[in-house]
C-alpha cells in the first residue's frame, strides 16, 4: 500500500513530476558537460606532450609549460646521448610567430620544429596531402581545424611565416592546442627562420629510454652530466603544464562552479518538487498516519519518490551526454567524459536527490493526523 500511495502521489500532479525530472536531468547534463569540457581543455594543455614517444623532456631551469619554453642550446646534445640509458636524443623547437593570410591580415601561429623523419617527436596523421610533407623545400603542415583562422589554405599555396617564405604542403587532424594560436608543424632548422631564434638554439630536447633502462635513473643521469637543465619524465611534465593553467588562471574555479551549480539545480528542483506533492496531499500522509503508519514508513514512501525521480531523471541527462559526445565532440571542444565521471556523478546526484527528501519529511512529521482529518 505504501509503495501506491508512493506511485500515486507523484502521478498526481504530473507538471511538478516534470518539473522534478527535468532538473535532475539538467543536473547530470550540466556537471558531465563541465566536466568533460573541462577534462578535453585540460588534455590540450599538454597535448604536444602526450602526443609524442619522448619519455624524457628536458629543457631550460623552471620549466612550467610546454607552449611556453625557454631557448636552451643545442650544443647540450652530446652530453644528453651521452648519459646513461639513452637510447635516442633530438631537438624540438617551438616558438611564436605570425602568418600572412591572403587578406593582407596576419594571423598568430605557433611554430613546432622536429628534426626529419623523427620518431621521437609528436606523431601527426596527415590527412590531406604529402605523406613525406616536410621534406619538401620550404613546407611546413598545418591542421584542417584551423582553416578558418587561416583562411582555407590549399595544399601547395605559398606563405610566409616571419616574413620567410612557406609552402602548406599537408594538413593533419586534431592537432589543435590549448592556445588560440594554431599550430604550424615544420623541422628544426625552417623553426628557427619562422621565428628567428637563432639556429644554435632550440627548445627542449626529446629523450627515448633505452629497452630495460629505468626512467628515472635516466632522467638522473642526464642531470649529472647536464646540471644546469631540467629534466623531466614525460608524464610528470604533462602534469606540470596541466598544473600551469589550473593554478595560474581561473579555469579550475570556473569550470567547479559551473559543476556545483547543476548540483545545487538538481537538489533544489527535486526538493521543491516533493515538497509540493506533499502539501497538496497533505491529507492522505495524514491518513496513513492516522490508520497506524510509522514515520519510518513515510521516510521510506518520501525516499521512494525521491529514488524515482532521481533514477528517470539521470537516465535521461545520461541519454542526453551521449548524445552531446556522439554529435558535438571535436578538437575545438573535445567533450573526455570518461565512464567513472558518469557513475561519480550519478552517484552523487542521486545521493543529493535522496537527501533532498528530508525536506518534506519534516513536514509530513509535523503534522497532526487528527487535526488534518477534522479539517
Amino acid at each position: 500500500m505504501l509503495w501506491q500511495v508512493a506511485i500515486r502521489t507523484l502521478l498526481a500532479d504530473r507538471g511538478k513530476l516534470l518539473a522534478g525530472l527535468l532538473g535532475v536531468a539538467f543536473s547530470v547534463l550540466l556537471v558531465n558537460l563541465q566536466g568533460g569540457l573541462f577534462l578535453g581543455l585540460i588534455g590540450k594543455a599538454s597535448l604536444l606532450v602526450h602526443q609524442g614517444n619522448a619519455d624524457i623532456w628536458v629543457g631550460h631551469r623552471e620549466m612550467h609549460n610546454v607552449d611556453f619554453p625557454h631557448d636552451i642550446p643545442r650544443r647540450w646534445l652530446p652530453r644528453i646521448r651521452a648519459a646513461q640509458g639513452v637510447l635516442a636524443a633530438e631537438p624540438i623547437t617551438i616558438g611564436f610567430s605570425e602568418i600572412a593570410l591572403p587578406t593582407g591580415g596576419f594571423e598568430g601561429v605557433t611554430v613546432f620544429g622536429v628534426e626529419p623523419h623523427s620518431e621521437i617527436a609528436p606523431p601527426w596523421e596527415i590527412i590531406e596531402g604529402h605523406a613525406d610533407a616536410l621534406d619538401h623545400p620550404h613546407a611546413v603542415v598545418v591542421d584542417q581545424y584551423d582553416q578558418e583562422k587561416l583562411i582555407h589554405p590549399a595544399i601547395g599555396e605559398l606563405r610566409e611565416i616571419g616574413g620567410v617564405r612557406a609552402r602548406i604542403m599537408g594538413k593533419t587532424r586534431g592537432m589543435h592546442g590549448f592556445l588560440v594560436t594554431p599550430y604550424v608543424f615544420t623541422t628544426t632548422d625552417r623553426a628557427a627562420q619562422y621565428t628567428g631564434k637563432p639556429s644554435a638554439h632550440c627548445s627542449y630536447f626529446l629523450v627515448r629510454v633505452a629497452p630495460g633502462a629505468d626512467v628515472e635513473e635516466t632522467c638522473a643521469a642526464i642531470r649529472q652530466r647536464l646540471p644546469e637543465a631540467e629534466v623531466m619524465p614525460s608524464e610528470e611534465y604533462a602534469s606540470v603544464s596541466i598544473n600551469y593553467w589550473m593554478t595560474r588562471t581561473g579555469l579550475g574555479i570556473s569550470f567547479g562552479a559551473a559543476a556545483l551549480l547543476g548540483l545545487l539545480v538538481g537538489l533544489v528542483m527535486v526538493g521543491q518538487t516533493l515538497y509540493a506533492m506533499v502539501l497538496d496531499r497533505l491529507t492522505e500522509f495524514a491518513t496513513l498516519k492516522a490508520i497506524g503508519a510509522t514515520e519510518r514508513e513515510i521516510l521510506i514512501v518520501l525516499l521512494g519518490q525521491a529514488a524515482g525521480i532521481a533514477s528517470i531523471g539521470i537516465a535521461v541527462g545520461l541519454t542526453a551526454v551521449m548524445l552531446l559526445i556522439a554529435f558535438y565532440d571535436s578538437p575545438q571542444a573535445p567533450l573526455e567524459i570518461p565512464l567513472s565521471m558518469m557513475v561519480v556523478s550519478s552517484s552523487g546526484i542521486f545521493l543529493m536527490c535522496t537527501f533532498a527528501s528530508m525536506l518534506p519529511y519534516m513536514r509530513v512529521r509535523r503534522v497532526d493526523a487528527h487535526s488534518v482529518l477534522q479539517s
